[in-house]
This record gives structure tokens, sequence and C-alpha cells, in this order.
């Protein structure tokens, strides 16, 4: 009975032609049907679609290369076949200056993270103005810890690689002599009428929404050192206060620097936000002169008219 059993038993066994089990064969094939089946139309399409894309992977390298090969070409052509690239422009004479421009960032504990990050962001701006500056100034970031350096370790690693910067944990004060320092601060009574090259100009590194007013100042005097504020009223008429971010005083320097005129760098650089106008000397606004100017040579006044009549 054993035997009969067994040989019962040995058809459902046998195998095809590539070894495989029938019975199991029949299986897949099912199953794979049954997986077909429950597909959705739109699915189906999404995986004939990803299969033509991968077929035609390399016919779309392919085309990438040779369209690169036809700019090259042609460069060549627009440039007379020398081969050199006209998209490198040629690098201004870049001559550094011996003033120094420090951030102090020993204001972490006051602010927010959101508000650091704005910090760190603002320090990434001065880092790479400086870099393409052409007069660049000897940077300096000072009391660097907290959740500054912790921003800048997550959001920006490559900070530690940066060059033509001293980054210090040390106070500013620990790292510049007193005698050379000066503190830019809005709330100061003294006006910034020129840069000197001997000292080093410090911009308190806080964004506090006007949470802090006048800290930086007080700090000034507290460590007995120079204050000074930008000469803007000067210069610029502005619709809102002239508390400044710590990019655009730092840009403003570099623009001065390079420039030699306070009114054009303060218009280079602050944006249309802050509503700032160029005012003459002696505190007209500038447009508004012009265009009276304008209207004076155009129309000529009420006694010219009538001696002409007569």
């Amino acid at each position: 009975m054993a035997e009969d059993s067994v040989k019962s038993e040995a058809p459902a066994q046998q195998k095809n032609e590539n070894g495989e089990n029938k019975s199991s064969q029949k299986a897949v094939s099912s199953n794979g049907e049954a997986e077909n089946q429950t597909l959705s139309k739109r699915q189906r399409k999404k995986l004939l679609k990803q299969q033509k894309w991968e077929d035609e992977r390399e016919l779309r390298k392919q085309r990438r290369k040779e369209r690169k090969q036809q700019r090259r070409l042609q460069r060549q052509d627009d440039e007379g076949g020398d081969g050199q690239s006209f998209r490198k422009r040629p690098r201004r004479e870049v001559t550094p200056s011996s003033l120094r421009m420090v951030v102090d960032c020993s204001f972490d504990d006051l602010m927010l993270i959101k508000d650091v990050r704005k910090l760190h962001k603002q320090i990434q701006r001065c880092y790479a103005e400086n870099r393409r500056a052409l007069h660049p100034v000897q940077f300096y970031l000072t009391s660097l810890g907290g959740q500054l350096k912790q921003s800048m370790d997550e959001k920006d690693k490559g900070w530690v690689n940066w060059k033509d910067i001293s980054i210090k944990t040390e106070h500013y004060s620990e790292v510049v002599a007193k005698e050379d320092l000066v503190y830019l601060t809005s709330d100061s009574p003294n006006v910034l009428e020129e840069l000197d090259q001997k000292k080093a100009y410090v911009i308190g590194g806080l964004v506090d929404h006007n949470h802090h007013k006048g800290i930086t100042f007080e700090r000034a005097k507290e460590l007995g050192i120079e204050h000074a504020q930008l000469p803007l009223s000067s210069f610029i008429k502005m619709n809102s206060r002239k508390v400044l971010a710590v990019n655009h005083v730092f840009e403003i320097i570099l623009a001065y620097l390079e420039k030699g005129s306070w009114q054009e760098a303060f218009v280079t650089v602050l944006p249309q936000r802050k509503g700032a106008v160029a005012v003459d000397q002696d505190g007209t606004n500038a447009q508004e002169k012009e265009e009276e100017d304008s209207d004076s040579d155009s129309e000529p006044d009420a006694t010219e008219q009538l001696e002409k009549r007569a």
C-alpha cells in the first residue's frame, strides 16, 4: 500500500524541461496573474512609464554628451578657435585693506534659536561679500559658541574651512587692543565721518527685533571703548529705523572702501524696503530737488510771463 501511494504521488512531482516543478510554476503563474489583476490601470501605466524611462537612460546620457560637445565647439568658434573660455570674467585687482571688522557674537543668550539662525545667515553673507570685495577687510568673529556654533555645525559644516577670517571663542576685547576698538551702534551720539585703517570696527551680532534697544551702546560704554554711528542721516533719508542688519553694516563698509563715498555705499547696499533715498548736504531730498529744478526750467514764473505779454 505504501508503494502504491508513492507511485500515485509521482506524476504530481513531474518536472518540466527547465527542471521546474509544474505545479509550483502554475502557482507562480496564478500569483502573477493575481498581482496583475490587483494593479489598477493607472498603476500599470506608471510601471510601463518607469520601465521606458529606465530603458532610455543610456540614450539620454548620450544625448547630453553630444549637446555638451556641441556647446564646447560653439564656444571655440565664438572665441576664434583659441579654446579660451569667455565665461571666466577677468578678476579685478584686489587690494586688501588693513582695516579690521569684528562681529561680536556675545549676545547668544539673548536670542531665540530662530534669530540665531538669522544671524548665522547674515554672517555667511559677510564672509561671502568680503571674499569677493575689491578691498577685503581683516574679518574677525569673536565669542563664538552656544546656539550660534550649534547652528553653524548643523547648517554649514564647511565653516571650519573658511579662509581669510579669524574665528575666536574669546571676547573681542581679548583679541584686539581696547584703544583700537570702535563699536558701531546707531545709539551713539558720535557720527563716523572717516574710516581709520588702524582701527577695528565692531558690529553687534544681535537679531533682537527691538527687544534689547541700546544694549550695544551700553556694552561699549561699560568697556570704555570708542563708539560711533554710521553717517546715515547726513546722506540718506529712510522710512524706517536706522538699525541695520549685521551684513548691511559690513557691506556698507566694504562699499565705502571701494567707492570712497558714504552716499554711494548706502544707496548701493540698503534694500528698497528700507526706503533709502539720497539727500543733499543741506538735508533736502536730492530726487525731489531734481524734479523741482526740472519744473522751474520748463515753466517760467508768472512775472516773466507778464513781462513777455507787455
